[in-house]
Formats: structure tokens, C-alpha cells, sequence
């Protein structure tokens, strides 16, 4: 949406309870003391930990001026119903954070979604195709698929040759949906269509189990647009 967004930019592997730390910190029941030791008990290097920090500011802690918004109602989310699970918040932080990490939760969520697993090599072919024949390019897709495993999402087997998808989380509350609905609108940077909603891609970890059509109606952030009376289409309220 913004054309200074990073394109790539997730380029670290990131567990889980370091990113659920950086937004309890963001929701203030923790502090950085908190985040360091953890990640100081995974005994990364001086290096290591000051990317990672990055990572994890860009999610949480420092957000780009355009998605402080979307952080802090993310935040409101995570404080005001606690039943939500981390990794539908910080899934979509990640996703409307960097377009990386979007495109292979897309790539992996559409490559999987008939036998529920794909080939590790057909989702770096692809990012191949997108981001160039670098080593960067597999490097940083692998920092992303493991990262995806951390959080719950997918599973690596056969010596990580095979990415299968594991059982997908119910959400059933109408401001998270609609928020992680939000977050895949940004990422695809155009409207998306109503039709789509329970089966987009790069949402595939989600079940989402309450009524779309409430939820997006009900969100002060999402438009619903018709072009027919079939067609309707989903976009940023503040897109006019």
C-alpha cells in the first residue's frame, strides 16, 4: 500500500514466544528486559540479536507510521479477549508488515490446499520467479516457512523437503477476524472479494468461524463495495 514498505525485510527466523513477548511489551504487561532474555537464551550473536530486534520492531514494537493503527488495535485484541491465539495476531502484523512474509504464507496456503502439504523447492521456485535467483531469496524463505512452524502453522518433514499444513485455528470472534481480514486486504493491495474470504491463501492457518459478512459490516476499517448484485468486494475504509 505504501511504497516505501520493505519488500522483503523477514529475514530472520522468529519463535514464536519472542514475537508474543514484543506484543505483550507493546500492551504493556512486559518489558524489553523480558524480550532480551529470552533472546538471550537462545544464545544468539551480538549480530543475530540485533536483526531479530529489528524484525520484532518492525512487528511490534516500532510499526511503520501507516500500521500504528493496526498494531495497537491488534493489541486491544490480544488484551481485551486473551482467548484469541498469539499467532493470529502476530500472522497478521507479520502480514501487513512485510509482503515477504505474505507472499510465501500465500504461496504455501494456495500450494497446499488440496492434499494439505507442498514441496519446499515449488515455494522457493516461485519466490525465485518473484524476488530473483539469489541465495538471499532461499535463505530468507526458509527464515519464514521455519518461523511459520514455530508459530503453528505448518509443519517441515522429510528433512525439510515437505511443508504440511497443521489443523487450522478457529477464530470466532467478529474484531480479530475482521482485523486479519484487514491485514490480507493490505497485503494483496486491492479490493478482495467476499467470496474469497474463507479460503484466502495467505490466511490458511485460520478457520474463520463467525460471520464474515457481520464482521466486515461491523469494522470501521472495511468497506463493502458492490459491482453487481453477486460481486461484492472488500477494501480499506480509508481508500476512496
Amino acid at each position: 500500500m505504501n511504497s516505501s514498505a520493505p519488500k522483503i525485510g523477514f529475514d530472520r527466523f522468529i519463535q514464536l514466544d519472542w514475537a508474543a513477548a514484543a506484543l505483550n511489551i507493546r500492551a504493556g504487561v512486559a518489558g524489553l528486559d523480558d524480550l532480551n532474555a529470552l533472546l538471550d537464551a537462545a544464545e544468539l550473536g551480538v549480530e543475530a540479536k540485533k536483526k531479530t530486534r529489528t524484525v520484532l520492531n518492525r512487528l511490534w514494537l516500532e510499526p511503520r507510521a501507516e500500521l500504528v493503527d493496526y498494531a495497537d488495535r491488534g493489541v486491544a485484541i490480544h488484551k481485551w479477549q486473551p482467548e484469541i491465539p498469539v499467532t493470529a495476531l502476530c500472522w497478521g502484523m507479520s502480514v501487513a508488515t512485510y509482503p515477504f512474509f505474505g507472499r510465501v504464507a500465500e504461496l504455501v496456503g494456495r500450494l497446499s490446499a488440496i492434499q494439505g502439504d507442498c514441496a519446499s523447492a515449488e515455494v522457493h521456485r516461485r519466490m525465485s520467479e518473484i524476488y530473483g535467483e539469489r541465495e538471499g531469496t532461499r535463505r530468507m524463505t526458509n527464515m519464514v516457512v521455519q518461523s511459520q512452524a514455530s508459530w503453528g502453522a505448518v509443519e517441515r518433514i522429510e528433512k525439510g523437503k515437505r511443508i504440511i499444513r497443521l489443523p487450522q485455528m478457529s477464530i470466532d470472534n467478529d474484531a480479530c477476524a475482521a482485523w486479519l481480514i484487514e491485514a490480507a486486504v493490505r497485503y494483496v493491495a486491492k479490493p478482495v472479494s467476499v467470496h474469497s474470504l474463507q479460503s484466502l491463501p495467505v490466511l490458511f492457518p485460520f478457520k474463520l468461524t463467525c460471520s464474515l459478512a457481520c464482521a466486515v459490516l461491523n469494522s470501521p476499517n472495511l468497506d463493502l463495495r458492490s459491482e453487481g448484485p453477486s460481486n461484492q468486494f472488500i477494501v480499506l475504509r480509508s481508500v476512496r
